[in-house]
């Protein structure tokens, strides 16, 4: 079949020009190609030459002129070339095979057909030549044109080699399912199954790019359930494995906490693409196996699940080599707190509970709630809705205790003329301690923020002190 495929930017007659020149044969390959079938945007292009990379790349840089920048990688064979918004790849052909313990291949120099057969799948191994005689027509000796019509995700060879030779290629292969929503075509999803202990190899730091890749997609449940049915999530993240399974006892099941897990970070990705805000997602419940216990008269609890939770989301995150600084608190926070709506929507929801929980929650309000509404998986519609019904009032309070909280601030229930007032104090860093525990006192809730719970503060305060009032608070005089 030659099918011929329309490349529109001037880059690839410019390319294909200079290796015309060059008397060399040169492709496009790979995500582009594939991206470019199925109407993805995608902004990095890899060429193949037969030959030096190297040597067409420095030839294209000497082509573009002034404000290219060349980079090369001599011990790769590769070189970039950058120019204002472009970034193009240059690799020889080449053909590789590989050790047992290791996933760095030896390279020799190869055909097209060797360099399309060592790709990872199908759909990656197609090629476009730039060359004049030739432009634009389509390579496809696996069928990657139709494993894109089909949704296929499939190895080009023998899946057991692809996967054994390069392990860190089942990752990628549940990511692309992941991205495109596409099958994995049965023969090779069995041989991820069949080697996915040979993952251990993979540095954290490479396992760690695909996962967070599955993360950004649009579905990320698709790629966490077939880590797990494939066997490689237990090398990644067993405390997640653990999650799967319900137990009954004396009639009495829990629901499936790991496909519970998963509805709610599909629930989180409908309406957020904050990647963070969706680990988070990911690991609420990661304590419960830890907590679960069965208690006749209640049934199936998960004390503290919220709170034990979160203190192994640092630990899951070093392992993952995942980032320890702000990100990291930020899911620890809302791993702890992500109960915490859900207490306000059960039980009467008081000023002062609410203003804690914003307190606690900070700028982090808005996604703990989005999180707290994708955790209601209920499949009776009735209840799940009663559920959003009220987190609709606990929202309506947050804005409400917001706007008081702005008044309050403007006006302090008791100021420091008042409390020197009272007190007969003159202006001294004692003034400063009663205004700043009385300030701390209504942030953290433990009064209210009227003007009698402030003073019934300051007394009690001034008592510890060894501190009598001498005159009556101003309001009284009047």
């Amino acid at each position: 079949m030659n099918l011929k495929i329309k490349l529109r930017r001037k880059v690839f007659s410019l390319v294909g020009s200079v290796a015309d020149s060059m008397g060399r044969e040169c492709y496009v390959v790979g995500g582009f190609v594939r991206d470019l079938i199925i109407g993805r945007p995608s902004k990095d292009i890899d060429f193949v030459t037969v030959g030096s990379g190297i040597e067409l790349a420095e030839a294209v840089a000497r082509e573009i002129g002034p404000g290219t920048h060349l980079a090369v990688y001599r011990n790769y064979g590769t070189a970039q070339v950058h120019h204002k918004s472009l970034e193009l790849e240059f690799v020889g052909a080449r053909k590789e095979s590989y050790r047992r313990d290791s996933r760095n291949p030896i390279v020799e120099n190869g055909t097209l057909d060797d360099d399309l057969s060592r790709r990872d799948f199908t759909i990656n191994a197609m090629a476009i030549s730039v060359n004049a005689d030739s432009f634009g027509s389509l390579i496809d000796r696996f069928d990657g044109l139709g494993d894109i019509k089909r949704h296929i995700i499939r190895t080009p060879l023998d899946p057991d080699i692809t996967f054994s030779d390069d392990p860190l290629r089942m990752l990628r292969a549940i990511r692309f399912a992941t991205q495109l929503q596409f099958d994995i075509y049965p023969d090779t999803l069995k041989a991820i199954e069949r080697n996915a202990s040979r993952i251990d190899i993979i540095t954290a730091e490479r396992i760690k790019d695909e996962l967070c890749k599955i993360m950004r997609s649009s579905k990320p449940s698709t790629g966490w359930d077939l880590l797990l049915r494939t066997g490689l999530l237990k090398h990644i993240l067993p405390e997640l494995v653990a999650l799967k399974g319900v137990e009954v006892v004396n009639g009495r099941g829990h629901k499936d906490n790991f496909y519970h897990t998963l509805a709610v970070l599909d629930g989180v990705a409908a309406v957020s693409d904050n990647e963070w805000l969706r680990w988070a997602a990911l690991l609420h419940d990661i304590a419960k196996p830890a907590t679960k216990r069965f208690d006749p008269a209640t049934g199936w609890t998960f004390h503290n699940h919220n709170f034990i939770g979160s203190k192994m989301v640092p630990k899951i995150f070093a392992r993952l080599r995942l980032p320890l600084g702000g990100e990291m608190r930020y899911v620890q926070k809302l791993v702890e707190l992500h109960m915490r709506p859900i207490a306000l929507v059960e039980e009467e929801v008081t000023d002062s509970a609410v203003r804690r929980l914003m307190n606690y929650a900070e700028d982090d309000l808005a996604d703990l709630m989005m999180l707290a509404r994708a955790d209601i998986t209920s499949k009776n519609e009735a209840k799940k809705q009663r559920f959003l019904d009220n987190f609709d009032l606990v929202e309506e309070k947050f804005r409400d205790i917001a706007a008081k909280d702005s008044e309050r601030n403007r006006k302090n229930p008791v100021d420091g003329h008042e409390i020197m007032h009272i007190f007969a104090l003159h202006q001294s860093p004692l003034v400063g301690y009663f205004t700043k525990n009385l300030k701390q006192a209504i942030k953290d809730c433990e009064i209210e923020d009227t003007r009698e719970a402030a003073l019934e503060y300051l007394y009690r305060l001034a008592d510890k002190a060894g501190i009598k009032p001498v005159n009556p608070p101003l309001e009284s005089q009047q």
